[in-house]
């Protein structure tokens, strides 16, 4: 990708510029995006009641959006101007309860194809601890081929 094409990548400008706002989904939640680099991005989550399951411990959903919002972060960085994406499968696993914490949220690349890319997230708490790890399928899509889709 040359210069100019990854300057005007999805989020290479919007996020952490304040240019755009975080996605409603992560105003609703409270999550805050602290980087998005080439490929890989960094977001944090002040997990509190608001965020419980009935057993008082944070809801299994609020990790997968927490986890598909830094996986798609890192994703789009990735893509040129005219492309976007769609997830085709995601899978986590939660490996320990949470009620009250800060989170840490890190999305890698693992395998960008031309079309189809692996993305993986390691969700930690404030001491370092592994509480979920995710994975997701995306799919590059083309902004015009794919219009109304």
């Amino acid at each position: 990708m040359d210069a100019q094409a990854k300057a005007e990548t999805m989020l290479d400008r919007s996020m952490i510029s304040g240019e755009l706002p975080d996605p409603p989904i992560a105003q609703l939640l409270g999550v805050r995006v602290i980087a998005v680099l080439q490929g890989e991005s960094q977001l944090e989550l002040e997990a509190g009641p608001q965020h419980s399951n009935p057993m008082g411990t944070l809801h299994g959903g609020v990790l997968c959006d927490l986890a598909d919002l830094a996986m798609g972060a890192a994703y789009a960085s990735t893509l040129d101007r005219g492309e976007t994406f769609t997830t085709l499968e995601l899978k986590i696993n939660f490996l320990r309860p949470v009620w009250k914490e800060k989170l840490f949220a890190v999305g890698k690349i693992v395998n960008r194809g031309r079309t189809v890319g692996m993305v993986e997230c390691d969700i930690t708490d404030s001491q370092g601890r592994l509480v979920a790890k995710a994975t997701s399928t995306c799919l590059t899509l083309q902004k015009e081929r794919h219009r109304n889709r």
